[in-house]
């Protein structure tokens, strides 16, 4: 399960700044937001709003996945780029590392999610009641034991590429969640949001933000 709160303290990676917009690399291991209590209190918004005071937030990634995170400078940013989201208008690209290697090149991964309530904040798949949760992927590299992944998630579920590649028997390395003893055994979770595109929100032209995964 989650091991204790101990969040790295790597420099603020800035990879884009406007009057409107700032998209930093968030690192493996920090919260986007406050948890309850204050040993939860460091997080990447805290630190984010030490340089840009006014930024606001606008979407999250899981406390154990790196990449790009964008930030709205002002209300009216922080709305469209909001909206963007909801309406699944923006373009997310993720890389992963899993373990073993899919016997197909690409594929879809359809499946509907929901919380496990008695176990939270854990997810489940639930064709009954769950949310539908679809993610598209493609191997990158065979690795052997293990294998490089890109996953383009079509919508926006809590935990879903996560799940969706246990769903396939690859769990992604180092999830503290999803998997089991052998995948588990990696020093952070092999999840990385590599690219995210959008329209900025001033002049509605493509923005594309991206990071390299640090695996």
């Amino acid at each position: 399960m989650q091991t204790p709160y101990n969040p790295p303290h790597d420099p603020l990676v800035i990879l884009h700044d406007d009057a409107d917009v700032i998209a930093v690399d968030k690192p493996a291991g920090l919260l986007s937001v406050p948890g309850r209590g204050e040993h939860l209190a460091d997080c990447l918004i805290m630190r984010v709003q030490k340089v840009f005071p006014h930024a606001l937030l606008v979407h999250r990634l899981d406390r154990d996945t790196s990449g790009v995170m964008i930030f709205g400078l002002n209300p009216h940013a922080q709305r469209t780029l909001s909206m963007q989201f909801q309406e699944r208008q923006t373009k997310k690209m993720y890389v992963a590392r899993v373990w073993g290697v899919p016997e197909e090149k690409a594929g879809t991964v359809d499946l509907p999610l929901i919380v496990d309530w008695p176990n939270r904040p854990l997810q489940m798949v639930c064709h009954e009641t769950g949310k539908p949760s679809v993610t598209d992927w493609r191997l990158l590299k065979d690795q052997g034991e293990t294998s490089r992944i890109r996953l383009i998630p079509k919508t926006g579920r809590t935990h879903q590429l996560r799940l969706h590649m246990l769903a396939l028997g690859h769990p992604i390395l180092g999830d503290p969640f999803y998997g089991h003893e052998q995948s588990q055994a990696f020093p952070r979770m092999m999840l990385h949001a590599e690219e995210l595109r959008v329209k900025h929100p001033e002049n509605g032209q493509s923005l594309r933000v991206w990071a390299k995964a640090p695996f």
